[in-house]
């Protein structure tokens, strides 16, 4: 398996990083992926992927980043990314996800970057992701979220990047 493009496998054979970044792949993207336990990476952004997130990737409890980007994904953010405690980086940018931003994001207490910039999600930023303290950028511009920016966003001390533009946000 290690000799396979994209694909990274421990010595006991067993698939720890998927990297098929800008491959032109197509389709769905296979529910199957959430029984690979051993997956520490999954980068299958820039491609032509399309479709759900499907909620099953809330199964690899040992992924430390999860990056969607650059793709025509569809419909709302699974609320069991929540489950992913390693994740340190969530890339979900330039999509068509839609839906609200789900609470159980803030669980995700090791991550230094989540970026879900350019879709169509829409509601309020959740109070939770005040709960984020490792995190250094917070990417969640050119979407339709509305309300007030939530004051729990200023326990993010490590944050050096937020953008936000694009939405109906208040102060």
């Amino acid at each position: 398996l290690g000799e396979w493009h994209g694909v990274t496998a421990d010595e006991d054979g067993r698939v720890t990083n998927l990297d098929l970044w800008q491959n032109n792949l197509s389709g769905t993207i296979p529910s199957d992926l959430g029984n690979l336990a051993n997956l520490k990476g999954l980068n299958l952004g820039s491609n032509l992927l399309s479709g759900a997130i499907p909620s099953e990737l809330g199964n690899l409890v040992n992924l430390t980043e999860l990056k969607l980007a650059f793709g025509q994904l569809s419909g709302s953010i699974p609320t069991e990314l929540g489950n992913l405690v390693n994740l340190t980086t969530l890339t979900l940018s330039r999509n068509k996800l839609s839906g609200t931003i789900p609470t159980e994001l803030g669980n995700l207490v090791n991550l230094t970057t989540l970026t879900i910039s350019i879709n169509e999600v829409s509601g309020p930023i959740p109070t939770e992701l005040g709960n984020l303290t490792n995190l250094t950028t917070l990417g969640l511009e050119g979407n339709r979220l509305t309300g007030p920016i939530p004051t729990e966003l200023g326990n993010l001390a490590n944050l050096t990047t937020l953008s936000l533009w694009g939405s109906r946000l208040s102060g």
